[in-house]
Formats: structure tokens, C-alpha cells, sequence
């Protein structure tokens, strides 16, 4: 599929979430539907620049993004979700930050950001980007050259899109 744009809809598909009783399935719809979010994908959690950049500036800027009228903050990356989970408690993001697992890549393909990493042992993964999502709808979509940079898609980089 070609790359997902400024004002396509989002498509359909089931994502994991982890909740009290465990891994939960969540719709797009669910997740998207009749809310501001602001969605970050990476390729991988716990790798360094997701770890230690990409992340880190959606914790930092959580408070601005509620500011300029997003609802919630997402991020998606092709991992299961008891490892997302994990991740959002190492980071102190669990609660901030809803953590969207998409195990087999499904909505990654969909919104044609699939990145094959298979020669760097991680397999077919996400590109790295940050959108701005209106109720369903791509408002804003930054798009990393490099997956191993954060530049263009960071929070600062949405806040000032928007």
C-alpha cells in the first residue's frame, strides 16, 4: 500500500492494548474515534533511539500537546504488548502515554509504513513517524528519513506542525 497522507483516514484494524486483566483488543475506531491524539510510531521499543529520544520528548511535551487541544497521546510499534507494557513502566509513560501494540504489523502495513529491518536482526518493523490525528483523520504526518534519527518526528517537531 502507498504511504498513508495528510487528510486519508486511518484504516481499519485491531491493535493490542495491555490492561488489569491483560492484553485487550482495541479498534482503530476505539482508539481514534471522536478524539484529538497524537500517535508516535517506532521501530522498536526499548531500542536506543525510541529509548532514549523519540519517547522521551512525547513525556516531556505531554503537557503542551493537552494544551493545543490533543486528547490523548498514542504510540504504535510492531511489538507485543506485554512488551509495550514494560516499556511504558520503565519509562514512567504508563498512563501518559497509550501504548498501541500492533504484533503483527497489520495497521503498520495498512498505513504503508511497514520497514523491513530483517538484515539488523528486528525483523519487518514501523517506519519512524509522529501524526496528529482528528477523530479518525490524518490532520498532520511527519515522516523520520532515518529510523535511526528523531528529528522530524518528535513532540517539539508536532507541536510546532500544529
Amino acid at each position: 500500500m502507498a504511504e498513508i497522507k495528510v487528510g486519508d483516514a486511518l484504516p481499519e484494524a485491531t491493535l493490542t492494548i495491555m490492561t488489569e486483566e491483560g492484553p485487550s483488543p482495541s479498534t482503530v475506531a476505539e482508539a481514534f474515534g471522536g478524539k484529538t491524539v497524537a500517535l508516535f510510531a517506532v521501530p522498536g521499543a526499548f531500542t536506543p533511539t525510541c529509548h532514549l529520544n523519540h519517547l522521551p520528548s512525547f513525556l516531556t511535551q505531554a503537557e503542551a500537546l493537552r494544551a493545543k487541544g490533543v486528547d490523548k497521546i498514542a504510540c504504535i510499534s510492531v511489538n507485543d504488548a506485554f512488551v509495550l507494557d514494560a516499556w511504558a513502566k520503565a519509562t514512567t509513560a504508563k498512563g501518559d502515554i497509550d501504548m498501541l501494540a500492533d504484533g503483527s504489523g497489520d495497521f503498520t502495513k495498512a498505513v504503508g509504513m511497514e520497514l523491513d529491518l530483517t538484515e539488523r536482526g528486528l525483523g519487518v518493523r514501523s517506519k519512524r513517524y509522529a501524526m496528529l490525528v482528528q477523530d479518525g483523520t490524518v490532520k498532520t504526518l511527519l515522516v523520520e528519513d532515518n529510523p535511526g534519527e528523531a528529528v522530524k518526528s518528535t513532540a517539539d517537531a508536532l507541536l510546532a506542525a500544529m
